[in-house]
């Protein structure tokens, strides 16, 4: 079994989820530690292109009366916003000289955690002949999950970085549930040390 990303084999991607900065601390809804994983994240990202590997970032991209926030009947504070400085990549993330951009849930009326969801991603990766994803990123127990869930349904290998995630932890736990979900629907877990 290898453990380099660039096997000549299967071509594979990274996938950066939400590193934004209302996503880190101090941003609207700023997971903890989630400035602690950029390190570890820019490693995988050089890594990547050392080899012309391909990588994506995704965002969420709200419009200001977004389904997901409070005052439009969701959950969350608004957070997001396009346009805004919450939106914004953290100012520390490595962005190398070829990436793609998703931006995902950039309409008032539909919510989507996932990077696939409602985005052209899929098509992207299938018309570059990609067979494996490598997931990181904000937050273990909402967006990346739901990505990591949605890239094994589509038939991506998927391997989840665990050394370069954090968790909101609405509930105590639930990202170590989610982490255990995303195992058992097939994803392998994988640290740079």
């Amino acid at each position: 079994m290898c453990n380099s990303c660039h096997c000549d084999d299967i071509k594979k991607a990274l996938i950066v989820v939400d590193m934004q900065n209302d996503f880190c601390p101090g941003g609207a809804l700023g997971v903890k530690g989630g400035d602690k994983i950029v390190s570890v994240i820019n490693q995988y990202i050089k890594k990547f292109t050392v080899k012309d590997g391909l990588v994506v970032f995704t965002r969420d991209w709200h419009p200001e009366n977004h389904c997901s926030f409070k005052e439009y009947g969701g959950i969350w504070p608004p957070h997001c916003v396009a346009e805004t400085k919450g939106v914004e990549f953290h100012p520390d993330i490595y962005m190398p000289e070829k990436f793609i951009i998703i931006s995902k849930a950039d309409t008032s009326s539909k919510d989507a955690y996932s990077g696939f969801d409602s985005t052209a991603l899929d098509s992207q990766l299938k018309k570059l002949n990609i067979e494996e994803v490598w997931v990181c990123g904000l937050a273990t127990d909402y967006c990346v999950a739901s990505t990591v869930i949605d890239a094994l349904k589509l038939g991506y290998k998927v391997k989840l970085l665990s050394d370069a995630i954090a968790a909101v932890d609405v509930n105590t736990g639930d990202g170590e549930k989610a982490i255990n979900k995303m195992v058992l629907a097939g994803a392998e877990v994988y640290r740079l040390k």
